[in-house]
C-alpha cells in the first residue's frame, strides 16, 4: 500500500516515451543523418571512397558509378567534408530501418568521346 500514491501519481504525468514511429523527435541541430550524393556534381573522383573509415563507399571512374552501402556507414561525416565539388551531404533524418540489405548505386552522365587525334602534317610534305 505504500506504493499507491506513486501509482496514482503516474497515472495523471505526462508519458516518459514517444508513440514512435506516430511522434517523431525532432532531430537534433547538425546531426548527421542518412548520406546523399547530388550525382550531377560529382567528378568520380574517389576522395570519398579514399577518406571512409568504414569503406562503405565505392567509385568506379570507367562506369562513372557511385555505390553506397548504408548498413555499413558510420554517419561520420568525413566523406562530405572532404569531397572537392561538396556533391556529398547528410539529412537531418536517418534512413528508416530496413529487413534487407539495400546498396544504392548512382549512374553520372558518360563522359562525352575524346576527339580523334588529328594527324600532324610534315613540313617535308609538299604534295599539292
Amino acid at each position: 500500500m505504500k506504493m499507491l500514491p506513486e501509482i496514482i501519481k503516474n497515472l495523471f504525468r505526462k508519458k516518459a516515451t514517444r508513440n514512435y514511429p506516430a511522434v517523431k523527435r525532432v532531430p537534433f541541430p547538425n546531426v548527421r543523418g542518412e548520406l546523399v550524393n547530388d550525382i550531377s556534381q560529382c567528378i568520380f573522383c574517389k576522395i570519398c571512397e579514399t577518406k571512409c573509415p568504414a569503406n562503405c563507399i565505392e567509385i568506379d571512374k570507367d562506369k562513372r558509378t557511385w555505390t553506397y552501402d548504408p548498413m555499413e556507414c558510420v554517419y561520420c561525416g568525413i566523406c562530405s567534408e572532404s569531397c572537392p565539388k561538396k556533391c556529398l551531404s547528410h539529412k537531418p533524418e536517418y534512413r528508416p530501418p530496413m529487413t534487407k540489405r539495400q546498396v544504392i548505386t548512382l549512374r553520372g552522365k558518360p563522359l562525352p568521346p575524346k576527339p580523334a587525334p588529328e594527324e600532324k602534317k610534315s613540313d617535308t610534305d609538299t604534295s599539292s
